[in-house]
């Protein structure tokens, strides 16, 4: 997809990158540097529900008039609260640009926090809490984390019943008074001097220096057994490269290989020879100062200690890995950017987290990256010491 890059930074230190492309759609991301990885542990939790309340309205705009400003023009309104970083989105018809940063401006220069409202998201939030707790994927997946990093960053992103509660409208402002440094991320059709007008005029700035990320890594193995579950499900998790260092795209060439599709080394061991399981695969989640991986597999609580043990066997014969295997992965990686360039959101996030550690250029050096990778890159990956391993099984 033939695209044009712009990026500059403001006077009043906000970050605006454009990718101009030929498009009837366009994604307008306003992105804060500050997640979850920064708040205290006895609120954990307080910025995913901050980013609940701030969708509650504005001075001006109510919750549903907030949506029903893009909804009717076919858009779509998001956001999300991630380790780092803290996003709000739109996708709107290109010809509403305006429309979609004005919205996004609106929200975070504007936020009602209306008391009744907070206390009201509060409620959701803790059903949301519980949710995550009773859905066994998302739970084995929250406890796998806890097992690779000391708290608070172990602690699940959304916080807890116990972490929850105590949160007042005083302490949400206070953190939504940490929010500092934004990007705004657009992909479309849009022209990079009205952005940039648009920027200057609708988006508040406050630039603080952010405190020193605290991470502590360790390596954890328990089993955990609950009532009424007819599955196990299992995750082997290690730490590995940040967004930082490029070794990070020798993982996307171990997971292609290896656990990634229905051709995968893991996928044809564990469900197509032996028919021990449904879902089979690996998720990464790297970010600027941290990274891990997770393989996930569901299968029955009987072979659960067969299937950690092909996890491993399989992790370690990467240490063989050939040469025609390996390129075919890199084609495959290669062929997977190219797809993922049609969609605008997709495109705006991967710009995000480029800038975030270090350029947003980065993104557009994908295919360089994957050519430059070598066989012992991905081979060493194979020798795995440490890793970390959640089961929760059928009691």
């Amino acid at each position: 997809m033939e695209s044009e890059f712009y990026r500059t930074k403001l006077d009043n230190g906000l970050t605006v990158l454009l990718e101009r492309r030929k498009s009837p759609v366009v994604t307008s991301l306003l992105a804060y540097r500050l997640g979850a990885a920064r708040e205290p542990a006895e609120f954990k939790g307080v910025a995913h529900y901050l980013e609940h309340c701030i969708f509650q309205g504005t001075k001006t705009k109510s919750f549903k008039e907030i949506s029903a400003v893009v909804e009717k023009h076919g858009g779509i309104l998001n956001g999300s609260t991630e380790e780092e970083v803290t996003t709000f989105w739109t996708k709107l018809p290109s010809k509403y640009l305006d429309l979609g940063v004005d919205l996004l401006s609106d929200m975070l220069a504007n936020p009602a926090f209306d008391e009744r409202k907070i206390e009201k998201e509060k409620k959701v939030v803790l059903e949301e809490v519980k949710m995550h707790h009773d859905t066994p994927t998302t739970y084995v997946f929250e406890r796998a984390k806890s097992f690779l990093y000391e708290k608070p960053f172990g602690m699940k992103i959304v916080g807890t019943e116990k972490t929850i509660k105590p949160i007042s409208r005083e302490i949400l402002l206070s953190f939504f008074d940490l929010y500092n440094d934004p990007v705004l991320c657009v992909v479309g059709e849009a022209d990079f001097d009205e952005v940039v007008e648009a920027a200057e005029r609708k988006i508040t700035v406050k630039r603080m220096p952010p405190s020193k990320l605290k991470i502590n890594k360790i390596n954890k193995q328990a089993v955990e057994r609950r009532k009424g579950l007819k599955q196990a499900h299992l995750v082997l998790a290690f730490h590995t490269a940040t967004l930082r260092d490029r070794r990070r795209y020798a993982l996307e060439s171990f997971n292609a290989i290896f656990s990634d599709g229905g051709s995968s080394r893991l996928f044809q061991e564990i469900r197509d020879k032996r028919g021990l399981a449904y879902h089979v695969r690996s998720y990464p989640q790297i970010g600027v100062d941290y990274g891990h991986n997770l393989i996930y597999v569901g299968t029955d609580a009987g072979h659960v200690k067969q299937v950690k043990e092909l996890i491993l066997k399989e992790i370690k014969k990467m240490r063989e890995l050939d040469k025609k295997e390996f390129e075919e992965s890199k084609e495959q990686l290669i062929g997977r950017y190219k797809l993922i360039q049609e969609d605008s959101w997709r495109v705006a996030l991967a710009l995000l987290w480029e800038e975030l550690a270090g350029s947003a250029e980065e993104f557009y050096r994908y295919e360089q990256r994957i050519s430059e990778l070598k066989l012992q890159d991905v081979r060493e990956l194979g020798k795995l010491k440490r890793y970390s391993f959640a089961a929760l099984v059928p009691k």
